[in-house]
């Protein structure tokens, strides 16, 4: 009888351990973060992507069929067919070019504070500090200070009274907070 409550006991024991350390390992491959988007760093050269996805579709945008010497800018689709992410290099005629800016489209990629490709200016605003704000001709673009991530608004969410100005300094109290990201970016 004591043996049986023993293992019963250590089998508990293994159990709550195993739980623990699947609770307190988090799945870092949807991180955004400083120099980092999930498994690619600002050194993760373009012939290294095949191997940080490899289940996953990589599609040459200047339609090279040949995966082997990917160059330019690279689309990223899942196994059901989503794209997840645009990466382009740095010199778009060098396949050992390093990552120059990521497109982030599936919402799984978020930061620490839970920014993703379908959080509003707003989320932003009060979750970092803006650096500066770019006044283009149909959207602004929001660098943030201390981060690799800037983003694009199209100006069809401004005011009308800013909308068509193209020359306008343009504050981040002009901008709604329900405005959603036409563009979320890292450029390295």
């Amino acid at each position: 009888m004591d043996s049986f409550l023993s293992r019963k006991t250590n089998n508990l024991i293994a159990l709550l351990l195993l739980a623990l350390t699947l609770v307190s390992c988090k799945n870092t491959s949807f991180n955004i973060s400083q120099g980092q988007l999930g498994p690619l760093s600002n050194t993760t050269k373009m012939n290294e992507l095949k191997a940080f996805f490899p289940a996953d579709s990589l599609v040459a945008i200047n339609g090279s069929s040949d995966l082997e010497t990917l160059i330019g800018e690279v689309e990223v689709f899942n196994t059901k067919g989503e794209k997840l992410l645009v990466i382009s290099p740095a010199d778009d005629y060098d396949q050992e070019s390093v990552i120059a800016n990521i497109r982030i489209l599936d919402p799984r990629y978020a930061t620490n504070k839970g920014i993703n490709a379908l959080s509003t200016f707003g989320q932003i605003k009060s979750s970092h500090e803006i650096q500066s704000i770019d006044n283009a001709i149909n959207a602004v673009v929001v660098y943030l200070k201390d981060s690799d991530l800037y983003l694009t608004i199209d100006k069809k969410h401004l005011p009308e009274n800013i909308r068509y100005d193209y020359s306008s300094k343009i504050e981040a109290a002009q901008i709604p907070n329900d405005a959603p990201f036409k563009y979320f970016m890292i450029g390295w």
